[in-house]
């Protein structure tokens, strides 16, 4: 067995060879970019009017002059104006070039407009309210580097820059596969031995919020059927998930399988509980996860290892740990990494956790009371007393 943090780190130093795709600038939402994005033009493109009002040269206002003629007025997307003498002002909008021989802008509020004059009521600065052309960026600088996960600004920012198209990585293709002869389709009637599929779909759930599409399959408890169906899978898709066939059943086929295609193991078995028996494999272009087959397992499993492993393929940033206070004391015997589903409570500010009854790690059915898992670290003591601060995982 290898320890909780051992297993990560393992995982997480394996990445997936993904390839770029272009994709109109409007579905890249969530995706990878894979490219950088460099300014095609000075960010603003113009010296840009800030506020309404209106725009004078600054050497008049140092001369003395309060009060300006009113030349013109200029809207955002007009050509620019030229101011024809100082003793004059033009009107401006908002977004709208500043007009030649100006150099300062005052808002409406600072002034009093009345028979085609606008005085001036407030103190004035030389470019005030003057957004400064290239004062974000220069034409050819690097506004957005590749490897970030795409969110809704920098959409605008690519719309802004031109490009329709923008090179993002190819999504995962990933399959997550049931074992078991007791397992039947939801559609079906089980008989009194069977139980429908679920923890297939708790998984393909939790990856959804990666925006990572998955294919559901199925493999029976027989080795030479497994051998083949992982063949094909290995074929078609980037990852593997595979919940249930990695014990010491005699029909947990799994590892074996995978084995006699070539996957290398990477480790088998992790000492914490629930989850002990998980699996972790490659190949040169594929990565294995195959979980234990309890739907606690299953879903911890998929939280501590799975998530953060497509976190970090699709440039996630991964937040440290939430902590939470143990709002009960625990007793925990094995010398093993304890996930415990709990309760939160908020008591004045402060996250409490409570431990919840459950029937151990095939009763999914506690899962839906749960609000997550705390991890309480090996330890000689057995006992984790109330106050203790721990690591929180939510569900």
């Amino acid at each position: 067995m290898i320890s909780v943090e051992t297993a990560l780190d393992l995982i997480l130093e394996n990445k997936l060879s993904l390839k770029k795709v272009a994709v109109p600038f409007e579905e890249a939402f969530g995706r990878v970019l894979a490219e950088d994005l460099i300014a095609d033009r000075d960010f603003p493109p113009y010296d840009r009017v800030t506020m309404d009002g209106i725009a004078i040269d600054f050497t008049a206002y140092l001369n003395g002059t309060r009060a300006f003629k009113i030349q013109e007025m200029q809207g955002a997307g007009d050509l620019q104006s030229t101011l024809q003498s100082p003793e004059n002002c033009i009107e401006i909008m908002t977004g709208g070039v500043l007009p030649r021989n100006t150099s300062t802008v005052i808002r409406y509020e600072d002034l009093t407009v009345e028979n085609g004059l606008a005085t001036i009521n407030a103190e004035v600065k030389p470019n005030q309210n003057i957004h400064t052309k290239g004062q974000d960026k220069k034409a050819g600088d690097l506004v957005l580097e590749k490897g970030v996960r795409l969110n809704a600004s920098h959409l605008a920012l690519a719309a802004s820059l031109g490009k329709q198209k923008l090179e993002v990585l190819e999504l995962p293709k990933v399959a997550i596969v049931s074992s078991g002869d007791e397992l039947v389709e939801i559609s079906e009637n089980p008989l009194p031995h069977q139980i429908r599929k679920s923890n297939v779909y708790a998984v393909g759930a939790l990856l959804q919020k990666l925006d990572v599409s998955v294919e559901y399959f199925h493999i029976a408890d027989d080795l030479e059927n497994s051998i083949k169906k992982i063949a094909e899978l290995l074929q078609n898709f980037d990852v593997l998930i595979f919940s249930g066939g990695v014990s010491m059943g005699k029909k947990d086929f799994i590892p074996d399988a995978l084995k006699a295609n070539r996957v290398e193991t990477i480790f088998h078995k992790i000492a914490q509980k629930p989850g002990k028996p998980m699996w972790f494999g490659k190949t040169a272009k594929n990565l294995v996860f195959a979980l234990p087959g309890n739907p606690v397992s299953t879903y911890l499993c998929t939280i501590r290892y799975v998530l953060p492993f497509f976190e970090k393929c699709l440039g996630i940033p991964k937040d440290d740990f939430q902590k939470v206070i143990l709002g009960e004391s625990v007793v925990f015997k094995p010398k093993l990494r304890y996930y415990l589903q709990v309760k939160i409570k908020n008591e004045k500010g402060a996250l409490y956790a409570f431990p919840l009854e459950h029937n151990g790690s095939g009763d999914f059915i506690s899962l839906v009371e749960a609000d997550g898992f705390v991890e309480l670290p090996n330890s000689e003591n057995e006992l984790f007393e109330r106050g203790q601060i721990v690591n929180f995982f939510a569900i």
